[in-house]
């Protein structure tokens, strides 16, 4: 509503639903390292993760939790500065909510049939969505010091 300041924690929503997508991935890879750890009947790989590297699926699944250590540190970021500088606008909300459907979309993906053509869209597009959550911050930042 014009007029009405925004409550500044909602912008701990989209951070609890890309909190929500670790967990998820979390499980996953838990899940496929477990699959194919009992079905080599060797854990050897597992102590050092030397020798014969891991079936493919496992990898997707281990590489895809790494990712999520990544780009979305810089999701992270952008939002708890919006919010401690008192800044979480309708725009904050809209770049940090694009994001989260962005990386939902990629990890749905890259965790399922992942297609790397079908993947780079949204991660792309994430990107985009995480240097405007930025732009904003140093919009916030810029009227802070002015």
């Amino acid at each position: 509503m014009p007029g009405h300041a925004i409550n500044q924690a909602i912008i701990f929503l989209p951070v609890l639903a890309v909190v929500f997508i670790t967990i998820i991935a979390f499980a996953r890879l838990a899940a496929t390292r477990g699959r194919a750890a009992k079905a080599r009947n060797d854990v050897a790989y597992y102590r050092a993760f030397i020798g014969p590297s891991e079936p493919e699926y496992a990898v997707v699944a281990v590489r895809h939790y790494a990712n999520l250590f990544e780009v979305p540190v810089l999701f992270y970021g952008g939002c708890l500065s919006a919010f401690v500088l008192g800044g979480v606008s309708q725009w904050t909300l809209v770049w940090a909510w694009a994001y989260v459907v962005a990386r939902a979309i990629q990890s749905f993906v890259h965790l399922s049939y992942n297609n790397p053509m079908h993947r780079g869209m949204p991660f792309a597009l994430g990107w985009l969505f995480i240097i405007a959550l930025w732009i904003d911050v140093a919009i916030i930042v810029a009227m802070r010091l002015a």
